[in-house]
């Protein structure tokens, strides 16, 4: 059984965490427990994407890091703030993007960006704020009200908004979430340009293809509890499956006695063979394999190789039992 590709109740923190959480949990008055003891450190200036079903508790622990919610137990310091003992400073270091549309709909663009800033006691810089709204394609829309505005208009200004008062660690609770492909796009270059001005970006997303491309990190929630979180390469690999698909020249019935032992699939219309191999292994067992299917007589016209997908990898470690992941 594979095991697990990291530690995610180590209790040490790293030299280079912006954001350190030990021992979180969450449980409700009705007694329902949202995150169970949560430990990680999120690193200075990289991407993490925090991945899990729906319910798994990806919100709360934002909610929480971001002060917005009390842990039951636990402690989380960002930037060296305490989130509960030093709360303004901790905050003013973290803009958070939430999944709902949050905003004064009878106010101006910038006139809510302005606030923003305020509420967070930096001084006026109007040519920051230009540069936000330009970024997010809002600065024609400056003057116009909120409540004017499509639905994906109003998530930009979610985003200009986070940004308002330049902290170091932004937020992204399902920021794609019914977004048109445009804004989409625009809002991924976006994330990359603060990734390379040294700001710490967490999101939590439902298109997983984004996290496979964006992330540099990738931390998996289910039932309350942190699965993993591991270097998104490391994880592919070591998660990761590769096949190799051989089509047939002739359809074949039942794959032959001599082959049962390999770890092969047989397609229902019997002209496709998939061999499955670990991407650790030093053999990958493919000459063997092809050897012996020469020595079968069974021949094959084409064979393509591919990889596991980041979502195949996510899914079946939420679908594994907690035994089988220890």
């Amino acid at each position: 059984m594979t095991s697990i590709p990291s530690d995610p109740a180590a209790p040490t923190t790293r030299a280079d965490a912006i954001v350190s959480v030990r021992g979180v949990g969450k449980t409700y008055k009705g007694g329902f427990e949202a995150l169970k003891s949560i430990n990680l450190d999120i690193r200075r200036g990289e991407i993490l994407a925090l991945l899990g079903p729906n319910g798994a508790g990806k919100t709360t622990l934002i909610s929480i890091i971001c002060g917005i919610v009390n842990a039951t137990e636990g402690s989380v310091v960002a930037d060296g703030h305490d989130i509960v003992r030093d709360y303004r400073a901790a905050r003013s270091t973290i803009g958070l993007v939430p999944q709902e549309l949050h905003t004064d709909a009878f106010e101006s663009v910038l006139s809510t960006l302005r606030f923003s800033r305020g509420l967070f006691g930096k001084p006026p810089n109007p040519a920051h704020l230009e540069k936000i709204l330009r970024e997010l394609s809002l600065w024609d829309k400056r003057n116009n009200k909120i409540m004017t505005l499509s639905g994906g208009m109003k998530r930009r200004v979610m985003i200009a908004k986070a940004l308002s008062h330049e902290p170091k660690v932004l937020f992204l609770d399902e920021p794609s979430a019914g977004v048109d492909v445009e804004l989409r796009h625009d809002m991924w270059q976006m994330v990359r340009r603060l990734r390379e001005s040294g700001t710490t970006i967490i999101l939590t997303t439902h298109y997983i293809e984004e996290a496979e491309e964006m992330a540099d990190r990738i931390g998996v929630i289910n039932k309350g509890e942190l699965i993993l979180v591991e270097d998104k390469h490391t994880l592919m690999r070591k998660l990761g499956k590769k096949q190799l698909t051989l089509t047939l020249q002739q359809p074949m019935q039942a794959i032959p006695p001599g082959l049962v032992g390999l770890p092969l699939e047989l397609s229902g219309d019997g002209l496709t063979l998939v061999y499955t191999f670990d991407t650790q292994s030093d053999e990958t067992g493919i000459a063997g394999l092809l050897r012996r299917l020469g020595e079968h007589g069974i021949d094959f016209k084409d064979l393509q190789s591919s990889e596991s997908s980041l979502e195949e990898i996510f899914v079946s470690l939420v679908r594994k039992p907690r035994e089988e992941r220890a």
